[in-house]
């Protein structure tokens, strides 16, 4: 929803709300005012309007209690009675009514209801028309109020009011001769932008009318005959009304003229009255790599107070009572609702002096003066005035310097808040555009790193760093954060890892540049700052900033340094500095981890960077120095697997750890010492923040963690056995966490050695503790369903060869847990079950096991007929990896487990499978290849029975139909690699079958023209798969295959994706394959073919041969023949094989193709003739 609304007051929707009771006293002297303005008539005699008069006054000065009490339909049903009493000629009472309208829905909130509010629109609408000029001020502040949340009922008015003659159009424009009703109509069009839910908005029309209005105020200079404050309150107000057009209009910035004036005037405007500083702006921003001109003219050595003067560490505030106004006087509108928590009044800058020197040459605003004396009051949350008595007033209207203090300190406190809602604008305005598009804009708010002896170019850092305002700091920070946000693309292009010497810069080295200034600038501000409330946002925008920064491309140092500032932030007294400080140091061990940078961070001793009051870490004891009870096994077996040369504890770890388990430290504990057990620890958001900074360092850092397996082992079985769900979840996932580390480390292509993986016994001891502790609790915790979820993730990552190891009856726990659960009504944890059965029945001890594979094959067919697609798509990878199993137990020389496996059981599976290959494609990819992996694995005594020819038949055109589909290239490429494990199987009847050539004529057409070659590789990989020429039919069919693979070989570089370029070698690799596989099983009668297409293609297939021969490219396919040696093999044998056939009388087809395959392999010979004979000699 928009965010034009008083601070402290309810939004829109909550005004609906039905009033509280009323206090007797209030409610008597309201009802008796209103009965006595009821029981009035109109009448034009001067004693009637002098009762009039003193009702209105009255009512206006009733002393209402804060939040009203009074009805809505009450407060409406007088307004109206009250214009009745007044006629249009009466302008006093005109005005005086006026006045009443406006006080008395602002002071008790009421928005009025749609059949009085037509009465009151109409009314108000023609006093304008028809009253003197000076009672236009209170009409139209009586219209706002009005208006406020309630422009969904004012459409048949829109045309009076913002047509092209319209009266606040009109009256908002810059002939106003009075900044007074110009401010007031600019007032009245923000609240009928603002929006309410569930209510129709401004027609598109009205929206530009209004933004146009908006833009030319803001645009437009002060006036000479307009005083500061109402300056600023009109630029507020025209800010806000942007913004309610951007977040309740859904207002689209398409033109780039349009969001170029919207940028710059927000530019201006965030530096609005910002002390020393005055910036020109052009018109119109335009997207530029390059830093953009803002002209900023010399600062005068002599500056008024108003410009000059700067807060210091005193607290002289200068405040007036407020008064909740939601549809009243907009200066006392929040102009940053979209804004997060910022300081209140509370806070002031601690040396603002020294803050000064310090920061000065960061921002290149040269010579910003610093008043000492602490003259000027600090920032306000809010600034309410009721009346409009102050706002003519003038300094010369002050005989004492105290009161002119106040109006300087009212004029910052104005200052500051439209430099908060052009922030807050901005904001908006960031939310409504695309990320491509603000990046274009980059160089005009973020900074750069200055050139030699010129200035920097004003940012938003800028104000992070100068503003007197902790609020106004905090808002700029936010929006700083939200550029940041979602910015890892953009920023990924820097690099500055070597020294550029060039007569230009790069782009690259620019934006180098500008991360390592906002890394500068930001850690300034965090040394500089005193505000809490700030201080969060500068870390927040900090952790922003290293989650998206490509530190992989940066040079060494930026990270150290903020590991090192950030330290003492650890143990600040506020807990959301605490806890955002967590944040950033969790941003840092994730970013592009593992970084060698962060991997020695972690390694330095615990006190580096730490004095020696404000240590971050906890003081190191022995290996069970958190524990308040020793539990579970003895913790002196993490040593065996600590990497060589971890001598240091990680300081990061331990505080973490101390954090989660330990109870709170006296310094910030308060009174909380003695209340109950569960609130004796850090709160939750702390420890929850810990938590997930050792989830993020075992799944970026496993070699560090894995020193501290088993304490954090206990530290998840404490976490586990909580009462707060939120915890328990969090020790779920470091659970999950450290079993993927571990996984990871026995990987058969993990680079990690032997001795420095931790030891498979260790890994059991680990995981018997897992299982005897509260992880069967949290599996049954079905109130918790999230829980359970995370839960059976946890228990899918234990080490298969640990899982083999576990007690016999802990095994049969994890089976019997998983296989009941799968029967759960929640989805979530359906959905999670059924992939780690997919796990589990990959697990050697377990594949072999008949009764485990069909009991979880059957889990699994149930879970595929699931509404939910989540539960479905898990259901269908489980599905694929259990047929894998089923392809790796054919290879064992065993044929029990073949045997014993039920074909009733695997005709259910082909039929789900035959289902689910029509679904989704997150379900179909894997289900095609269960198809694949089932039809390989049929045995000649399953496809001789009848009930199965027909399931076959379906099955495979499943796969055909999957293959020539539009779908993802996933999808398509498992049907291609499906169709190979069919061609696999010798009892099924290939070359021979009606299905034989819809098979391979979906091949060749995706062989030849598929768009992605990934799918090209995997459909010629199938194609060179039979083994025996009847399995390719008849002539014609071998001779479509062979003319679609030299044709895609002709085409394999025929792409206009760039991205698919770095997939030609392996493409031309596999078909070069597929022709040589095709030729060492041609018949006599396939030569003719063969010759033909050589007499016109030779040299191209000569060519792409040769290459095949030399280069050792990478194929897609794990099986392909890479090495030299096997290459050459294949071309002699293809070679040996065409000379052994007897050619039919009169045939010159075997010769050419003999001569053909020997010139190859002579020019070959030629250039690499030495590699050739060893290659022969190594053979025999």
């Amino acid at each position: 929803m928009a965010a034009v609304q008083v601070a402290g007051s309810p939004s829109c929707g909550q005004l609906r709300e039905a009033p509280r009771e009323p206090p007797p006293e209030q409610d008597n002297g309201f009802r008796r005012l209103s009965a006595r303005l009821r029981a009035l008539r109109p009448d034009d005699s001067s004693s009637a309007r002098t009762e009039i008069h003193l009702l209105f006054d009255q009512l206006i000065s009733e002393n209402y209690s804060e939040g009203g009490g009074v009805a809505a339909e009450d407060v409406s049903a007088l307004l109206v009675q009250a214009c009745r009493l007044v006629p249009l000629n009466q302008n006093h009472l005109v005005s005086k009514v006026s006045q009443l309208i406006h006080h008395l829905l602002n002071r008790l909130q009421v928005i009025v209801d749609e059949q009085n509010l037509d009465f009151l629109m109409g009314y108000t609408i023609s006093a304008i028309h028809q009253c003197s000029s000076w009672t236009h001020m209170e009409i139209l502040q009586a219209l706002a109020a009005l208006v406020y949340c309630n422009g969904s009922k004012c459409q048949k008015y829109l045309p009076d009011l913002l047509g092209k003659t319209g009266l606040l159009t009109t009256l908002s424009d810059l002939a106003q001769s009075d900044p007074e009703v110009r401010r007031a109509a600019v007032h009245c069009m923000a609240n009928l932008c603002l929006s309410v839910p569930g209510q129709p908005y401004l027609e598109e029309p009205y929206q530009n009318i209004c933004f146009q209005a908006f833009l030319t105020t803001l645009q437009s200079p002060k006036s000479s005959d307009m005083d500061d404050i109402t300056f600023c309150m009109l630029l507020q107000n025209a800010l806000k009304g942007i913004q309610s057009l951007l977040n309740g209009g859904k207002m689209k910035l398409t033109q780039t003229d349009e969001l170029g004036a919207l940028l710059a005037v927000l530019k201006k405007a965030m530096f609005h009255g910002l002390p020393g500083l005055n910036i020109e702006m052009p018109t119109v921003l335009y997207p530029t790599p390059l830093p953009q001109y803002d002209g900023r003219p010399p600062v005068k050595p002599q500056q008024s107070e108003s410009t000059a003067s700067r807060p210091t560490n005193k607290k002289k505030k200068y405040k007036i009572k407020p008064k909740k106004t939601p549809q009243g006087e907009e200066e006392e509108e929040e102009s940053s609702s979209e804004m997060e928590a910022v300081p209140g009044p509370g806070t002031s800058r601690v040396n603002m002096h020294d803050r000064n020197t310090r920061c000065s040459s960061s921002l290149g605003v040269q010579g910003l003066p610093v008043d000492g004396s602490g003259t000027l009051g600090k920032e306000r949350v809010s600034s309410p005035f009721t009346t409009c008595s102050w706002k003519r007033v003038s300094s010369s209207e002050s005989g004492d310097s105290d009161a002119e203090g106040g109006l300087q300190g009212k004029m910052r406190s104005y200052q500051a808040k439209v430099r908060q809602g052009a922030l807050a604008c901005f904001l908006s305005t960031i939310k409504s555009i695309e990320k491509k598009v603000l990046y274009g804009y980059w160089s005009a708010f973020v900074p750069d790193t200055p050139e030699l002896g010129s200035p920097q170019s004003v940012s938003l850092m800028t104000l992070a760093l100068k503003d007197p305002s902790p609020k106004t700091r905090a808002c700029a920070l936010q929006v700083l954060s939200a550029i940041l946000e979602g910015s890892k693309q953009f920023l990924s292009v820097a690099e500055d890892t070597s020294d550029h010497k060039r007569a230009f810069t790069p782009f690259s080295v620019m934006i180098a540049s500008s991360i390592r200034e906002l890394h500068r600038c930001l850690l300034l501000a965090l040394v500089a700052e005193s505000s809490s409330q700030t201080l969060t946002q500068i870390i927040k925008c900090l952790a922003n900033l290293v989650s998206n920064a490509p530190y992989n491309r940066l040079k060494l140092s930026l990270l150290t340094k903020v590991w090192n500032q950030i330290k003492p932030y650890i143990r600040h007294k506020d807990v959301n500095v605490r806890v955002s400080s967590l944040t950033l140091l969790g941003a840092i061990v994730s970013t592009h981890a593992p970084l060698p940078e962060v991997q020695l961070l972690l390694q330095q001793p615990c006190s580096s960077g730490l004095s020696s009051s404000n240590s971050a870490t906890p003081h190191l004891s022995p290996a069970d120095w958190w524990k308040k009870v020793p539990a579970g096994s003895s913790l002196e077996e993490t040593s065996v697997s600590s990497p060589k040369g971890s001598l240091e504890p990680c300081w990061l770890i331990r505080l973490c750890i101390s954090t989660v388990v330990l109870p709170k430290e006296d310094c910030y504990s308060g009174g909380d010492t003695g209340s109950a057990a569960g609130s004796t620890f850090e709160p939750s958001p702390m420890r929850l923040e810990a938590l997930q900074v050792l989830a993020h360092l075992a799944r970026g850092y496993f070699s560090v963690a894995q020193v501290y397996l088993m304490e954090l082992g206990e530290v998840i079985c404490k976490c586990m056995g909580e009462a707060d769900p939120s915890i328990q979840l969090h020790g779920a996932k470091l659970l999950e966490e450290l079993g993927t580390g571990l996984i990871q480390q026995y990987k058969p292509d993990s680079t990690i050695p032997p001795e420095q993986r931790v030891p498979v016994f260790l890994v059991v001891m680990f995981w018997t503790v897992m299982l005897k502790g509260p992880l069967p609790r949290a599996l049954q915790s079905s109130e918790h369903p999230t829980l359970q979820a995370s839960a059976c993730d946890a228990l899918s990552s234990i080490l298969p060869e640990a899982f083999s190891s576990l007690p016999n009856d802990r095994q049969i726990l994890c089976i019997t847990m998983l296989l009941g659960l799968n029967d759960s009504k929640n989805r979530l944890v359906k959905a999670a079950t059924s992939r780690a059965l997919g796990v589990y029945v990959l697990f050697p001890c377990l594949r072999q096991d008949v009764i485990f594979v069909a009991d979880t094959a059957n889990a699994i067919l149930m879970s595929l007929q699931d509404k939910s697609l989540n539960v479905r798509a898990k259901a269908a990878w489980s599905l694929g990896n259990l047929t894998d199993t089923l392809i790796v137990n054919m290879e064992i020389p065993d044929p029990s487990f073949q045997e014993e496996f039920s074909g009733l059981l695997l005709l259910k599976m082909l039929r789900s499978a035959i289902e689910a290959s029509k679904d989704k494609d997150k379900v179909k990819s894997n289900a095609v290849r269960a198809l694949g992996n089932l039809l390989h694995f049929l045995q000649p005594s399953h496809i001789e029975k009848p009930i199965f020819a027909e399931i076959i038949e379906e099955s495979i055109q499943a796969l055909i139909s999957t293959v020539l589909i539009e779908a993802a290239m996933k999808v398509r490429w498992n049907a291609c690699y499906a169709m190979g494990n069919v061609f696999k199987n010798p009892a099924l009847p290939l070359g021979t079958a009606p299905w034989t050539s819809q098979a391979y004529d979906a091949l060749t057409f995706v062989v030849t023209s598929c768009k992605n070659f990934k799918v090209r590789i995997r459909s010629a990989t199938a194609l060179s798969i039979p083994s025996k020429r009847e399995q390719y039919g008849s002539v014609e069919q071998y001779a479509q295959i062979w003319n679609a693979l030299v044709t895609a070989l002709q085409k394999s570089e025929d792409t206009t994706d760039f991205l698919e370029f770095k997939y030609c070698a392996s493409l031309r690799t596999q078909i070069c394959q597929a022709l040589i596989h095709l030729l060492s099983l041609a018949s006599a009668s396939d030569l003719p073919c063969i010759k033909e297409t050589l007499e016109l293609n030779g040299d191209m297939v000569r060519s792409y041969l040769l290459q095949f021969l030399k280069s050792g490219t990478e194929g897609d396919d794990p099986g392909a023949a890479h090495s030299p040696q096997e290459r050459y093999q294949m071309v002699k044998m293809a070679l040996k094989h065409i000379s052994s056939i007897q050619a039919l009388t009169g045939d010159t087809a075997r010769r050419a193709i003999m001569d053909f395959l020997e010139n190859i392999l002579t020019i070959y010979f030629d250039a690499f003739g030495s590699q050739v004979t060893l290659l022969e000699l190594s053979d025999r």
